[in-house]
């Protein structure tokens, strides 16, 4: 009878502790990107909200051949019952009659921020009245503060 003994084989535990640091390491890098990505994706609200708004406005520029004097005028809905936009603001008198619209999101969806923020599309006119929108990351309308860079959609980044 040859009997053999053979040694069960496993991980020592330097190389569990290894694995677990660069576990560890990877779980820092990884979960404040992702805060972010949430963040950023949440924006995706305020922009179609002022896509709406921007729709609305540039109508009615196309129709009247002059920019509405307030939100009603241009069919604007100031206040949607939506998750995370609490408020459209427009102004065609800001930045020389152009026509300026800023969203607002609720409080506590940007992390690290002084609530209200938001941030802006301002109208520039074109030949055949027709209206280009520019996204401004920074806003300039009240007591609006302006929402971090790194949250902004790309288009809106600085």
């Amino acid at each position: 009878m040859n009997i053999q003994k053979t040694a069960q084989k496993g991980f020592t535990l330097i190389e569990l502790m290894i694995v677990i640091a660069i576990v560890g390491i990877l779980a820092a890098i990884a979960l404040p990107a992702y805060q972010d990505y949430i963040v950023r994706s949440k924006m995706s609200e305020p922009a179609a909200a002022l896509a709406e708004a921007k729709t609305s406005v540039s109508e009615f520029y196309a129709t009247n051949n002059a920019m509405p004097e307030d939100a009603n005028q241009a069919g604007i809905l100031t206040n949607p019952d939506k998750p995370i936009v609490v408020s459209l603001l427009y102004s065609s008198t800001e930045t020389a009659g152009l026509p300026l619209l800023t969203a607002v999101v609720r409080d506590g969806v940007i992390p690290g921020g002084t609530d209200p923020q938001g941030f802006s599309l301002s109208g520039v006119t074109g030949a055949g009245n027709t209206l280009s929108w520019v996204c401004k990351g920074t806003v300039t309308v009240g007591s609006v503060n302006t929402i971090e860079s790194k949250y902004l959609p790309s288009n809106c980044r600085n």
